[in-house]
């Protein structure tokens, strides 16, 4: 969730669409689940991923979203959130994934690459696409009658119209299912040293970093593995650290004496947030002392809310925490 549009994209809208845009700042994620705490949201609807295990404070974002009335998740894959944080009715809506799609959908790789993706033949009889879904509520509940179609909007072709008009770079995404040219976004890679900046130089913000913990703190930093797709884990060994289970906290060996512990004890993990109980210490020597790795989405439950006042996000990689033998 975004609580602001970009300016660019706020004025298309506007200036396209003839759509009178309201002024005042949203919600980001995590002001939502405030909300939804505090009983003033009492709606949900989630396209896609995990909102339960994407959010910081585990027993905050379970209690969060179990104090909707209604939690609506349209999903390709069941997910932590459909088990552990339920709202007082949930209804989980099961849609095709990207290589089920009946009509060629666009995706973006990690290098601002924009590609085809043609879809294929779908798995099982009766569930749609999440754009069949979104146009058809759309359409009942708003109706035809406005700047924006929402029946139509069940072609593809249509939304990628008129994300060519609106979002800015991607010009070439219009024809794209015909002309079957990936393209890169402009304006994200720099090949010389000329940044998008009335000087044309690069900002830089110094900031400060806490230089040491308490003796019996560590500061705890989440990771993915290789195995994982966002809070998605098809496997439990991480190849990139070489990792064979996920129920673990890694340390410098220097940290695992000076505390007294042992390879493979079991331990106790606490934080502001929460405890985790019985994970085992492995030593790894590629972390700095006074620092910890456990692994995204398990060790939400430590993960406070404090986040950043302007980028708003979360301190995945900065948790004071304490182990207890």
């Amino acid at each position: 969730m975004t609580p602001k549009l970009k300016e660019a994209i706020f004025e298309r809208l506007q200036s396209n669409y003839g759509l009178q845009l309201p002024t005042e700042t949203g919600l980001d994620t995590l002001a939502c689940m405030e909300e939804a705490h505090a009983g003033r949201m009492k709606f949900g609807l989630c396209l896609g991923g995990n909102l339960f295990g994407s959010n910081p404070d585990a027993t905050f974002a379970r209690e969060s979203l179990s104090n909707l009335e209604m939690l609506v998740t349209l999903s390709t894959t069941l997910n932590t959130g459909h088990a552990h944080a339920l709202a007082k009715e949930t209804i989980i809506l099961p849609v095709l994934a990207r290589d089920e799609e009946p009509q060629p959908t666009t995706q973006e790789s990690m290098f601002n690459y924009v590609r085809l993706s043609d879809g294929g033949p779908s798995r099982h009889q009766g569930p749609k696409s999440e754009i069949e879904v979104i146009s058809h509520l759309a359409s009942k509940v708003l109706g035809d009658e406005g700047p924006i179609h929402w029946s139509n909007m069940e072609q593809t072709g249509r939304i990628r119209e008129m994300i060519s008009t609106v979002i800015p770079g991607y010009q070439a995404v219009k024809e794209i299912d015909k002309t079957k040219k990936e393209f890169q976004i402009e304006g994200r890679t720099f090949h010389t040293p000329k940044f998008p900046t009335p000087s044309g130089k690069a900002k830089l913000h110094p900031h400060t970093v806490k230089s040491s913990n308490p003796d019996n703190q560590l500061q705890l930093m989440t990771v993915r593995s290789e195995g994982q797709f966002n809070t998605v884990v098809y496997e439990d060994y991480d190849l990139y650290r070489g990792v064979d289970r996920r129920d673990v906290v890694l340390l410098n060996p220097e940290d695992v004496t000076r505390l007294g512990l042992k390879a493979n004890q079991k331990v106790t993990i606490q934080s502001v947030a929460g405890a985790l109980k019985n994970i085992l210490v492995y030593e790894f020597p590629g972390i700095k002392a006074g620092n910890a790795l456990m692994y995204y989405p398990e060790a939400n439950i430590l993960v406070p809310r404090t986040r950043d006042p302007r980028s708003k996000t979360p301190a995945f990689k900065g948790i004071p925490i304490e182990i207890l033998a």
